[in-house]
Formats: C-alpha cells, structure tokens, sequence
C-alpha cells in the first residue's frame, strides 16, 4: 500500500495547496471527520494506477480471444507465483 498521511477535514480543507504537495511524496492523503476516514486525496500517479485498476477489474475476456502467448502463460501459471 502506499504512503499515505491522515489529516482532519478541518485542516485539509483550510491547507489544501500544502496538502497538494505532499500527496507527490505521500501518493494519499487520508481526510477524517470525527476520527474516520471520509475520503482521500491522490497523486497524479497513483491515480493513474487506481484507473488502471478500475479498468482491469471491469475487462471481460473470452478465451478464443486470447493470443497464443497468453494461453500459454495461463497454461504454465503456478498458483502462487507472479508472472514473469
């Protein structure tokens, strides 16, 4: 998970552009109300990677679609182990 800095809503709102900054360094901002977290504010980066994400969860793939090399990764995947 990344680096993340927890702020209350009171402070975020009122330091918004120090906030701004620091979400390069820290990727998220976690903002609370009342000792929870209501929202967060991400980096360019890491939001990029969240819609990635969102975007990989959401993509349907049919197996005659698939290339050969995939298929073949698929077939000599070990449960467990990342890709190569």
């Amino acid at each position: 998970m990344p680096d993340t800095i927890t702020v209350r809503a009171t402070d975020f709102s009122r330091n918004f552009a120090k906030y701004q900054d620091e979400a390069i360094a820290a990727k998220v901002i976690a903002v609370t109300s009342h000792g929870r977290v209501i929202g967060a504010y991400l980096s360019a980066n890491e939001l990029a990677h969240y819609e990635l994400l969102k975007r990989r969860e959401r993509e349907v793939l049919v197996v005659g679609d698939l290339d050969d090399g995939a298929i073949a990764a698929i077939e000599t995947a070990q449960y467990g182990h990342a890709p190569e």
